[in-house]
């Protein structure tokens, strides 16, 4: 956008009803734009598909790619939510289950059989996720050793996960293990084969959640544990968490900047095929006050259309680094700067070019609890998905 445009000049410039440019991208009344706001058109002037206006609209891609779309979501995602996002997916993450050092499976709080009902009813294929959070909520390495090396609780979980599967109608198994310790690396990828001869003998796949490596010596505890040739085999495919560079006690920057995501990209296939892979995508924002301090600073997760609300009440400009390929913005409030970063149709639509550039598998949502309309309708022109 630049200063003074509006939704009916935009509109009439572009042949598209202001309604539309309204609805796609969820523009609150009434209805300004901030400047240097990225607008997705579901009507492209000409063949070209290229913007006409010299405003920061983005038109939609014409050339669509076969792949895959799946979106983590927790059960007390708004029902609402749900239904207008289960059409652009091809799986759905049910978030999540824990489990035992005994390898007794540990279901959601609150009841997730909405969710797996509504997915089968659009076609989508309900995933149980698995995750080792231990009592304080957070990820526990001990558990994860228990379990991994100790033949009768693996035996114990795989069971009562494939009972789940029967009686409940999953369609699949993902394993969200992080901060596995380096001396259980063996064991882990061996656990999440186990995993799969199971779930595959009773005709679903199951994935694995890679945190975003660069290199086969990469020191960390979220790294060491997770080896990617190993779970590469290991799993029927594979999905890179190419988020969380900018995070909640980060520093500001972007969430998923597309430098650090394409070494992500690039250093995978150098162990697993494309065609196993499934590119991490972000589907929110930070906005951080100023100045970061280590230790002390703390940002607040925000969503993508709330990103732009907020740039719009303060009369902030959004900005677009080309090297993140992410855009961001500068705010005060209460004599304190803040500082956003954010995903618009630009940012995705180069994270798609990605999927495309190396033919990967798909995509996978983190995650799908506050609907960003206008992701889902350049998803839905980028892609034929699976």
């Amino acid at each position: 956008m630049q200063p003074g445009d509006s939704v009916d000049a935009i509109a009439a410039s572009q042949n598209v009803t202001a309604q539309t440019i309204i609805y796609d991208n969820q523009l609150v009344y009434p209805y300004a734009l901030a400047v240097g706001q990225a607008l997705l058109l579901t009507e492209a002037p000409d063949s070209s598909g290229e913007d006409a206006s010299g405003s920061g609209t983005a038109a939609l891609d014409a050339a669509k790619y076969p792949a895959y779309a799946g979106g983590y979501a927790y059960p007390f995602i708004s029902r609402w939510v749900l239904a207008q996002t289960l059409p652009y997916l091809s799986d759905l993450f049910i978030f999540s289950y824990g489990f035992t050092a005994e390898g007794e499976l540990v279901p959601p709080q609150l009841d997730d059989t909405f969710m797996i009902t509504a997915a089968k009813n659009y076609g989508v294929a309900p995933i149980l996720t698995l995750t080792p959070f231990g009592p304080d909520g957070r990820f526990s390495n001990y558990l994860i050793s228990q379990v991994v090396n100790n033949e009768t609780a693996k035996n114990t979980l795989i069971e009562n996960i494939s009972a789940q599967i029967l009686e409940r109608g999953f369609e699949g198994v993902d394993v969200d293990f992080e901060y596995i310790l380096p001396e259980d690396k063996f064991a882990f990828a061996g656990f999440v084969r186990d995993i799969r001869t199971a779930v595959n003998a009773l005709g679903y796949p199951v994935s694995v959640a890679l945190a975003p490596k660069i290199s086969d010596t990469q020191t960390g505890l979220l790294y060491e544990g997770k080896d990617y040739g190993l779970l590469g085999e290991a799993a029927d495919y594979v999905l890179l968490m190419t988020y969380e560079w900018g995070y909640t006690y980060g520093p500001a920057m972007a969430v998923a900047p597309l430098n650090k995501v394409r070494q992500v990209v690039e250093y995978a296939l150098t162990k697993i095929p494309p065609e196993k892979i499934n590119l991490g995508i972000p589907n929110y924002g930070y906005d951080w006050t100023l100045p970061y301090v280590k230790g002390a600073s703390k940002a607040t997760t925000i969503g993508n259309v709330e990103a732009v609300q907020i740039a719009v009440a303060r009369g902030a400009e959004i900005r677009f680094d080309e090297t993140a390929q992410s855009p961001y913005f500068n705010y005060v409030l209460d004599n304190a700067e803040h500082e956003v970063w954010f995903e618009d149709v630009r940012s995705l639509s180069a994270k798609f070019g990605l999927v495309k550039e190396y033919q990967l598998r798909g995509m996978s949502y983190w995650q799908i609890m506050q609907l960003f309309r206008a992701n889902w309708l350049l998803l839905d022109n980028t892609f034929a998905i699976q």
